[in-house]
């Protein structure tokens, strides 16, 4: 059999085993209900996700990131990328075109899509796994992997948000970076990935960054074959940044610098490091002693730090430091995902040991390895970038999604190693060995660990169910029916209902879980802190037609404290001014709604904004057929 044989049977056995595992993990979900699609479990960025391409498949333009429903009137620009948006609306067209039915395929495609995405990750973690420890690590990456990807939740159907495409492309770069002394293309395409990474999303700048200091170095060093590798890798990243700047951004907006998503600045920032690294890689002179490799590739950091500093100063300010202070106090303090370690040793140790644990196990693999001596080029990429995932997972959580993926390959190692000497030995000690370095490696063992501890300890009170049903948190579809089947109108509400009003009804809202929405943020927060006179100017201001107060939410608890005395605590104490009007068959319900009534007129009335605003105004909605005059 050829090498060409060898190495297509080869990946028939990985998208083979990756499949598997996805199936399994789909059947499981399918047993259970596919509970996701009827309750977000508070993740508002797959709700608001949706709408996005909802608004786009309902002909909002393609370079136009508003979120209209969303903020003051006229709404507020988000930070997405559209490379996001177009796969999930493709699925939902073509299961729409062979359906018939809208509602059918957005539930195919929020079961799809991350499903997709789930064997895409497994298949790279497998590929990337075999490049670091050979044949015999495979298994025990699609293992392991699958596991921790799907205990992270980020897999899961109705995972519509991107940070599970980001790790799919992460794991693919590295992969495809460790091939590629044997595969030509893979090189390039790993550049495509790490571009990608970075249209798709900020957060995976350090590891976009990580690659590309990786492959300098390594070509600076001199290895055998890396000139090639670093020419190709910065010539795929910055040439699919290129095309990206110029297919997801208004021309328009061309001049516009944004921090926080891909503008002017990644595209000049890639343009400069990948043609850089390319040119240097290309030109004989620059490449021809590791001295001259190492003062062009110096040469070309300075050029990149003086294009950041002079031209986009703006961005080296921490990505927060310019948020209001009552945001960062009642907002962005409470963000689960935007804790930093430290905070959360001190508040949930539990779930440190579920996202920390791996990753640190893996950590000190790789110092072992490094101490025996021996290291690779393999353990170079797989080594730095697993250290900036935790350090970043240190700064705030979120970063312990890739921490935990990029530690199932050495974790995979050490694996088969222990499964060799099984095989080599009839001992009973090292198969019990091999045993527990299978359970301390698996993600879900520390995750289930760390669960049963934090349910023995946690207050009862802190649950989003009471144990009855009771959908205290407000996560679920039901708890939004009877909203939904409401005209629209504009609906004031915490920040946490922001996403699910968007999503379960045609409703408009201030308040939403985003740093780009200050504006409506703080509004909400003005009506909801002050006094009940306070909350009525701003009702009558903005045409608010309906209240809606989730008690059991903790932001509604956090929000209650902090004003004893206003509005919100209030009603939630069950004292509602004159001006509201509960509507009927919502006391007492998970989330309940009050009609808001000024003078003689109910602007939450039977044609929602109406009567009460004039049809020129952008929060305008027609009166259903059946409800006219």
């Amino acid at each position: 059999m050829s090498t060409a044989d060898d190495g297509a049977s080869i990946w028939r056995s990985d998208i083979a085993l990756a499949l598997l595992a996805t199936v399994l993990a789909l059947a499981v979900n399918a047993f259970a209900g596919f509970p996701a699609l009827t309750n977000a479990g508070g993740d508002n960025d797959n709700l608001l996700r949706l709408v996005e391409v909802r608004d786009m498949l309902a002909s909002q333009g393609w370079f136009d990131l508003h979120q209209y429903r969303m903020g003051l009137e006229g709404g507020f620009v988000m930070h997405w990328s559209r490379l996001v948006d177009a796969p999930i609306a493709a699925i939902i067209i073509a299961v729409s075109a062979l359906t018939g039915s809208a509602a059918f395929a957005e539930n195919v495609a929020q079961v799809l899509w991350p499903t997709l995405l789930f064997c895409l990750t497994v298949f790279f973690t497998a590929r990337a796994a075999r490049s670091f420890a050979g044949d015999s690590a495979v298994l025990p990456a699609v293992v392991v992997g699958a596991a921790a990807l799907y205990f992270i939740g980020i897999f899961s159907p109705g995972a519509l948000d991107h940070h599970n495409i980001q790790l799919m492309l992460s794991m693919a770069s590295l992969s495809l970076l460790l091939e590629a002394p044997m595969r030509r293309p893979a090189a390039l395409l790993s550049g495509l990935c790490a571009g990608l990474m970075l249209a798709v999303g900020m957060e995976t700048a350090p590891y976009v960054a990580t690659f590309g200091a990786s492959v300098a170095m390594l070509f600076a060093l001199g290895a055998n074959g890396e000139r090639l590798i670093a020419r190709d890798f910065g010539l795929g990243f910055a040439g699919v940044s290129a095309l990206v700047f110029v297919a997801t951004i208004a021309p328009s907006a061309w001049g516009q610098a944004q921090c926080d998503a891909f503008s002017t600045v990644q595209f000049v920032v890639a343009a400069i490091a990948g043609t850089g690294l390319a040119a240097i890689a290309s030109v004989e002179p620059a490449g021809r002693t590791r001295q001259w490799r190492i003062a062009s590739l110096g040469l070309l950091a300075l050029l990149l730090a003086a294009a950041i500093v002079f031209l986009f100063p703006q961005c080296l300010a921490a990505p927060y430091a310019n948020l209001d202070p009552r945001l960062k106090e009642l907002w962005l303090d409470h963000i689960d995902e935007a804790q930093s370690l430290f905070k959360l040793l001190a508040e949930d140790p539990a779930g440190v040991v579920a996202r920390y644990a791996t990753p640190l196990i893996a950590l000190v693999l790789m110092a072992l390895r490094l101490g025996r001596g021996g290291w690779r080029r393999q353990d170079s990429l797989v080594g730095a970038l697993l250290a900036v995932a935790f350090i970043v997972s240190a700064w705030q959580v979120r970063g312990s999604t890739f921490s935990i993926a990029f530690a199932v390959i050495p974790l995979a190692a050490w694996i088969a190693k222990w499964r060799q000497r099984a095989e080599a030995s009839a001992s009973r000690g090292v198969a019990l060995r091999m045993a527990a370095v299978w359970l301390v490696s698996v993600n879900a063992v520390w995750t289930g660990a760390a669960a049963a501890t934090s349910v023995a300890f946690e207050d009862s009170n802190t649950t989003a169910d009471n144990g009855d049903g009771t959908d205290v948190a407000c996560q679920r579809m039901a708890s939004f029916a009877a909203l939904g089947r409401l005209p629209g109108t504009t609906v004031l509400a915490i920040s946490n209902l922001g996403s699910p009003i968007l999503a379960y009804s045609g409703h408009h809202v201030f308040a939403g879980p985003y740093h780009r929405n200050v504006a409506g943020n703080l509004l909400a927060l003005d009506a909801f802190l002050g006094s009940n006179a306070d909350a009525r100017t701003v009702v009558a201001d903005h045409h608010v037609g309906l209240v809606a107060l989730c008690p059991g939410s903790a932001e509604s608890k956090l929000l209650a404290a902090k004003a004893p005395a206003g509005f919100l605590a209030g009603l939630m104490r069950g004292s509602v001014p004159e001006w509201l009007e509960p509507v009927a068959g919502t006391s007492g319900a998970a989330v309940e709604l009050y009609r808001v009534r000024l003078g003689n007129r109910s602007i939450g009335g039977p044609c929602g904004l109406l009567s009460d605003i004039s049809p020129d105004n952008p929060l305008f909605r027609p009166c259903p057929p059946d409800m006219a005059g």
